[in-house]
């Protein structure tokens, strides 16, 4: 387990152990000018090439392009020139971008988007571009150009997906800060299977911009951290109106940070283990179970609701279908012998759908969002696991069993995330508590819509009384 972090304000005795600091400590360092950020740079890029070997997370690395952007950060800005790891389905401009597709293992973006300006604007430093399965596509990261991500808990082990590199980078210590994209889990699975922390926000709250589809509400941007203080602060610099996004929201009147810095533990929040849609395997559930029992113990009340999403996992199936079809059409006409096998079947099941299925899905998602809404009005913030398994053989692409239960594709075990996405409210997935052989399991607490304030001041709470934070970073290896 890591040493509890040192105070902000003293500079650790060398350099290499700046890896062990959190962002909200690195931040205050740099702002106190006790660190710079070419300083930084290069203790990341140092910690990177002691370990990203073993982890394979950080595949791109933009050294030269960092060291620059670390030489003209603006006094004050708020990330001050912390270096970040942005998502490999992002463009950045200037940096091979691959989308982890073969299609464009050479591509090389003119201009970032907008999320990525906003950061560099904030003082964020891109200094590596994270692993990502193709297009995003599954819940383990691995791809034809760069290969498999592995779990610093055990290499042996998927780090989950599609946002793995980045929760990987940063259970290793290689980045302090890392962007994460969710569509049906994309994020919230990373994190629980790697012990970090992130946040799915509401629709519009991370522009998402320029979208041949900008009014899409399933997919998001969003923030991953070491702790919930830490995804607060890249939150924060992440959120904002932007020309681009029509869906985008003003900046909150009050910096998430602040919520994360006051720790409020709710009075009462439900909790669900399956939702009433998916089969759980054990360990999950009696590691859950463990977290809401220190919940109560710590004055929580907390109701176990038989929430019954029944038509959520069918919804959802329809919905991603149809947003294949509409993002990857062309695609599918000119390069369909070079996606994989899990991209053309979600586009063929979308060339199948009819208006009918469509509008009844539209409908059932609405259903959806109403009963989760219910649930919210008389609790907090509703609890469910990040996955129904614990992180598994990296070989494994997908689990085809749990608890007895089969499972037909590769999207089949993400019914737990993909149903709280229907709903459009924010989610934080953090680490909760530990299997018997000593993995990290994951928790979503999920908040009222557009409600991230209140959600993060709760979640800061809740990870008090987990105390899982400080386990990472750690520096990878096989467990025994």
């Amino acid at each position: 387990m890591t040493e509890p972090l040192r105070a902000v304000g003293t500079l650790p005795a060398v350099a290499d152990e700046l890896w062990r600091t959190s962002a909200v400590e690195a931040v205050g360092l740099l702002r106190a000018g006790e660190v710079s950020p070419l300083e930084l740079v290069e203790a990341a890029l140092e910690r990177i090439e002691q370990v990203d070997g073993a982890i394979n997370a950080l595949p791109t690395v933009a050294a030269d392009r960092a060291r620059d952007a670390a030489r003209r950060v603006k006094p004050g800005s708020p990330l001050a020139g912390l270096p970040i790891a942005v998502k490999d389905l992002t463009d950045v401009a200037g940096v091979r971008t691959t989308y982890g597709s073969p299609i464009y293992a050479d591509h090389v973006p003119d201009q970032s988007e907008a999320m990525v300006r906003r950061l560099e604007r904030r003082g964020a430093v891109v200094l590596a571009k994270s692993n990502t399965p193709e297009f995003g596509a599954g819940g383990n990261t691995f791809n034809e150009v760069f290969g498999e991500t592995l779990n610093p808990w055990d290499t042996r082990l998927t780090c989950g997906g599609s946002s793995g590199g980045s929760a990987a980078a940063l259970a290793a210590g290689e980045v302090w800060l890392a962007t994460g994209s969710d569509l049906g889990g994309s994020l919230r699975t990373p994190a629980g299977f790697c012990g970090v922390v992130g946040i799915r926000p509401t629709p519009g709250r991370v522009a998402n911009g320029p979208s041949p589809l900008p009014f899409g509400t399933l997919a998001v941007e969003g923030p991953m951290g070491r702790s919930v203080a830490d995804a607060a602060l890249m939150l924060d610099a992440m959120a904002g109106l932007d020309a681009t996004d029509p869906l985008s929201l003003p900046e909150p009147p009050r910096p998430f940070l602040d919520a994360a810095s006051a720790p409020t533990l709710p009075a009462r929040v439900a909790y669900s283990p399956d939702l009433g849609i998916t089969p759980v395997a054990g360990e999950v559930r009696d590691a859950c179970e463990r977290a809401v029992e220190r919940l109560q113990h710590a004055g929580v009340a907390v109701d176990r609701v038989d929430l019954r999403l029944d038509d959520a996992p069918e919804a959802f199936q329809v919905l991603r279908a149809l947003g294949f079809v509409a993002d990857m059409w062309e695609l599918h006409e000119t390069e369909r012998d070079r996606l994989k096998p899990d991209i053309l079947w979600n586009i063929d099941r979308g060339l199948q759908l009819t208006p009918e299925r469509i509008g009844w899905a539209e409908r059932a998602r609405g259903a959806v969002a109403r009963a989760v809404a219910d649930v919210l009005e008389t609790h907090e913030a509703l609890l469910c696991p990040t996955a129904c398994v614990a992180p598994f053989d990296v070989s494994i692409r997908w689990p085809r069993e749990v608890d007895g239960v089969a499972l037909d594709n590769y999207v089949e075990w993400l019914r737990i995330t993909s149903a709280i996405t229907l709903t459009a409210c924010p989610v934080v997935a953090m680490p909760c508590g530990l299997t018997a052989d000593g993995l990290p399991i994951g928790m979503q607490v999920v908040g009222r819509f557009r409600g991230e304030w209140d959600l993060i001041a709760a979640a800061a709470a809740l990870e008090r009384v987990w105390e899982m934070s400080a386990r990472v970073p750690r520096t990878p290896g096989a467990a025994s």
